[in-house]
């Protein structure tokens, strides 16, 4: 008996160990079963997505090759305004593809004082305020301090650094017999509501808009401008003074510009003012005094926070 029992226990054995290896082996088949499934069902979405991708670098490249493949020559190439580059260039084929790029980075294919944005970089040298970006009526720039009024008016304040700068420059003039006298500078939001206004009420909103930027659009409100005289002159005539012909030579030593140069109405949106200067420090100043360009030149070659 007992011999007959264990040939039924390695009869049993055996055919567990025959099941389990069927199991096993219908496990390893559900398993590539499944693989080959998702490669099938996966395969043409993939396709899908290269040929996507094919068809968006193509048309990149088509835009590029409307511009020459400038971005390979320039830095300040953005690939976010190709479409405004190629449509600003379709309407203006006379300008040549950098000056279209620099042209686009300023917005000058954008309507003034619709398309508009906050200004960035706030609190320091680098922000750019015009009909293009804005700031709002709550902005105070921080750490204003008042002039010394042995260069200034009463009351004329500017933000830290712009007022140690411009006290050196003012200072520097008088050693010279020179006499540079901040006259305008530091404007709040509701200040500027009422100067607008009253300019908009003598010249019209128009000629106003030439020569005064709109409530918080002033570049007065960054605590970083100043329009200066002499005292013996009207501010206005400050282009025939020997001051204006000293600051010319030296306001970049200090860190200012002559904000509202000629020749740059269309990039500053502002005439010529040989009385308005801004701060930008020294590196600035001194590459734009070199390079003959505004500060939204500046900013849109080289800064380029657009």
């Amino acid at each position: 008996m007992s011999t007959i029992r264990k040939r039924k226990i390695k009869i049993k054995w055996k055919n567990f160990l025959s099941f389990l290896l069927f199991i096993i082996l219908l496990l390893f088949a559900l398993i590539e079963l499944v693989i080959c499934i998702k490669k099938v069902v996966n395969s043409p979405k993939k396709e899908k997505v290269i040929i996507v991708e094919k068809k968006k670098n193509s048309l990149k490249e088509e835009k590029l090759n409307k511009l020459d493949n400038i971005n390979k020559e320039i830095d300040y190439f953005n690939i976010k305004y190709i479409d405004r580059y190629i449509s600003y260039k379709e309407k203006n084929t006379e300008i040549p593809n950098k000056q279209i790029i620099k042209n686009v980075n300023m917005n000058l294919d954008l309507e003034q004082y619709k398309d508009i944005k906050q200004a960035k970089n706030l609190n320091t040298e680098k922000i750019l305020v015009n009909k293009y970006y804005y700031l709002d009526e709550n902005y105070v720039p921080d750490n204003l301090e008042l002039i010394n009024t042995k260069y200034a008016l009463s009351n004329m304040k500017l933000v830290n650094v712009a007022k140690n700068a411009f006290e050196e420059m003012a200072s520097d003039a008088k050693k010279e017999k020179l006499n540079i006298v901040a006259m305008s500078t530091y404007r709040s939001y509701s200040y500027q509501v009422n100067l607008y206004n009253k300019y908009v009420k003598t010249d019209g909103k128009d000629a106003a808009d030439t020569y005064s930027g709109r409530p918080g659009h002033s570049e007065h409100q960054t605590g970083l401008a100043v329009d200066v005289y002499n005292t013996k002159e009207n501010y206005t005539n400050f282009e025939k003074t020997k001051e204006f012909d000293w600051m010319q030579e030296h306001a970049h030593e200090y860190g200012f510009i002559l904000r509202f140069p000629k020749d740059k109405e269309n990039e500053t949106g502002y005439v010529y003012e040989s009385w308005h200067y801004r701060y930008v420090g020294k590196d600035a100043a001194k590459y734009i005094k070199e390079h003959d360009i505004s500060f939204e030149e500046y900013y849109a070659t080289i800064i380029k926070d657009w």
